[in-house]
């Protein structure tokens, strides 16, 4: 009987974790579905439940549930436990695991993919939100010479850099956008959703490394913080290869093979 798996989310009808999946599939033949389902808001774990009984087997978990999705999963795996959310869930026997792949995602779409090396970097991240929470731990594993975090809230990057001081030999740092002036950086994500609304962020002049890569974890339209980085003469990366990566890493949770994310992402380019 076919394997089914779904994606959670609200809304959801502008997913490509579907198509993502149908080409996983397809290329390591595996005898899998994959939908989209659309949760209500005040009902994520009600709607999971029901997947679960109708023979789910995973799901992939996308906003506004990773928190809740965390708080419902009888099992954490660690970087799901340090992300503070989940966006992969596999379904056994009275059990409920939760995971999180988002960062190696970005992990493996930078090295593998855009052939950025983080050991050693000046990296920055930009925000201080779930979607920067859940990169940091496996950034740091890559061993940065530095990791500072960046928000307009200094206040909230400080507490966020304070719960991951005791993971790795780099402790992440943190600042406000304004201490940023003077500093140069050689790797800069941005993880907050200032693209999304075409907004700008109020980064000084001159954080932009020579060579440096610039990553807006946004996909699919140039934002004002790409076009800063372009005109800072950077190289540039959106997000669409952390969104194929991760969908990797959950397909190898679930189905134990990574497929190759090279044909996909050249497919959704």
């Amino acid at each position: 009987m076919t394997d089914r798996y779904a994606v959670f989310g609200n809304p959801i009808s502008h997913s490509k974790s579907p198509r993502i999946h149908a080409l996983f599939a397809a290329q390591t033949h595996q005898d899998m579905s994959y939908e989209a389902l659309l949760a209500p808001l005040d009902g994520f774990a009600a709607a999971v439940q029901a997947f679960v009984a109708a023979g789910g087997k995973g799901a992939n978990v996308t906003v506004p549930f990773k928190e809740e999705a965390f708080r419902l999963a009888s099992e954490l795996t660690p970087r799901a436990r340090a992300a503070g959310a989940v966006n992969t869930l596999s379904f056994a026997e009275d059990a409920i695991r939760g995971d999180n792949t988002d960062g190696a995602g970005l992990v493996r779409d930078l090295k593998a993919n855009l052939g950025c090396d983080i050991a050693g970097r000046r990296v920055l991240l930009l925000g201080a939100g779930g979607a920067a929470r859940g990169v940091i731990l496996p950034l740091l594993e890559e061993r940065p010479a530095s990791l500072t975090i960046a928000n307009r809230t200094e206040e909230k990057a400080f507490r966020l850099a304070l719960e991951f001081a005791a993971h790795g030999d780099a402790l992440p740092e943190a600042c406000g956008f304004p201490q940023l002036a003077g500093r140069a950086f050689d790797l800069v994500i941005n993880a907050t959703s200032a693209g999304l609304a075409d907004s700008q962020l109020p980064l000084p002049p001159g954080i932009f490394a020579p060579r440096a890569l610039a990553y807006d974890m946004v996909y699919g339209r140039e934002t004002p913080f790409m076009r800063q980085a372009r005109a800072a003469h950077c190289r540039v990366a959106d997000g669409l290869g952390m969104l194929v990566e991760q969908a990797a890493e959950a397909f190898l949770v679930w189905r134990g093979i990574r497929p190759a994310t090279g044909p996909v992402l050249a497919a959704l380019r």
